[in-house]
């Protein structure tokens, strides 16, 4: 792959959380990792999922934008307010939405509580619920980046679910076919939830390749790194 690679993070990640992976890319590979808003550098900036596409593709330029968890939520709204920058996509982890409106509203209260604790609590207390959930058993503690997700603040992780969350995404489910550009959809094998997902979203996409990772659950690029990169670099748009 020749064109620069833009990295998005998920949330309570930052740019830097995606050190394993571009440690593990060839040499030459002109790379950016961004901070998503609402964390790291841009932990002011406060604003909604077609706002953070705004700032991502600012921040990144034109590229090849690889997203992980909720910032393939927000690279795949860029790759479809701004296809001049978004020359192919990568989606690990991602969805387009909640189709249903109770649990997309139910998703939204959740969302609401899990930000109040956030400010109640602060990002220690947080960190250990969030990273406790099932989503994450498949997460080596050494491999989880905790110092750098420590970095983040209560106020821009708080901002990042009541905006960004996906219970404040109006599903894009219908839009896919606007995407023109090449994609790879990517899911853990032991993440069946987004396994699934991941196979509507390659249904919906015209141009899309499915690559399932085994032995890896939520967070692919964290847990199986040289695999992931594999794929990155093998991959032909």
């Amino acid at each position: 792959m020749t064109d620069r690679l833009i990295f998005v993070h998920g949330f309570t990640q930052t740019a830097a959380s995606w050190a394993p992976v571009l440690s593990r890319l060839p040499l030459r590979t002109e790379t950016r990792s961004v901070d998503a808003p609402g964390h790291g550098t841009a932990a002011a900036v406060d604003t909604d999922l077609w706002g953070a596409a705004d700032h991502i593709v600012t921040a990144g330029g034109r590229g090849t934008y690889i997203g992980y968890s909720m910032g393939a939520r927000i690279a795949l709204h860029a790759a479809i307010a701004h296809p001049d920058r978004v020359s192919a996509l990568v989606l690990v982890s991602g969805t387009a939405g909640i189709d249903d409106p109770t649990e997309r509203a139910a998703r939204r209260e959740s969302d609401e509580a899990l930000a109040a604790r956030i400010e109640r609590d602060g990002i220690d207390d947080f960190l250990d619920h969030w990273m406790s959930l099932p989503l994450f058993a498949t997460l080596p503690a050494e491999a989880a980046g905790l110092d750098v997700r420590r970095t983040n603040t209560s106020s821009g992780l708080a901002s990042s679910l009541r905006r960004a969350g996906t219970g404040a995404q109006d599903p894009l489910w219908d839009r896919l076919g606007e995407l023109t550009m090449p994609v790879l959809v990517v899911a853990g094998a032991l993440d069946r939830k987004f396994v699934a997902l991941a196979r509507r979203l390659h249904a919906g996409i015209a141009r899309s390749s499915l690559a399932i990772v085994e032995d890896a659950g939520h967070a692919v690029p964290l847990e199986r790194p040289d695999q992931f990169v594999t794929l990155l670099t093998t991959w032909r748009p």
